[in-house]
């Protein structure tokens, strides 16, 4: 059973970040200039919440705010649900298909070490069938066919 572990080790370390008092401008640079969808909120070290695009275009841009002048609290999911390096992938997926969410943290020791996307959980699905179909195939060929 695969982890979230797995998926975290193959990421880059990178964590995209801002913090609660910042404008929404801000988060959407950052989705931007480094092709997100989510970004986390840290302040003082902790996660406070996570701001989507979703959250940026529906309570920003739909009513035509100024996202120069809506600070990230206003919009941002607050105590964002997490996991652990621990969890196993089909609880993640559990857990995004119930609460209709496509970002989880994943926070270790009280600290952020990464984010768990769904696509990040299809992109893995995809691989292990791949290596099945590897293997069925190798094996109703025969070994040395």
């Amino acid at each position: 059973m695969s982890t979230v572990k797995t998926i975290i080790d193959k990421k880059t370390n990178t964590i995209f970040s801002v913090t609660s008092t910042e404008p929404v401008e801000n988060v959407l640079k950052v989705m931007r200039d480094h092709r997100v969808r989510a970004v986390l909120v840290i302040d003082n070290g902790a996660l406070t919440g996570i701001v989507s695009q979703g959250d940026c275009a529906i309570k920003v841009l739909l009513p035509h705010d100024n996202p120069a002048q809506v600070t990230v609290s206003k919009i941002m999911t607050s105590n964002p649900l997490t996991v652990t390096l621990s969890n196993t992938l089909d609880e993640c997926m559990a857990i995004m298909v119930h609460k209709h969410i496509r970002h989880l943290p994943v926070v270790e020791n009280n600290k952020v070490v990464g984010v768990v996307s769904i696509g990040d959980l299809v992109k893995n699905i995809i691989e292990l069938q791949g290596s099945q179909i590897k293997f069925l195939e190798t094996y109703i060929k025969g070994h040395g066919a």
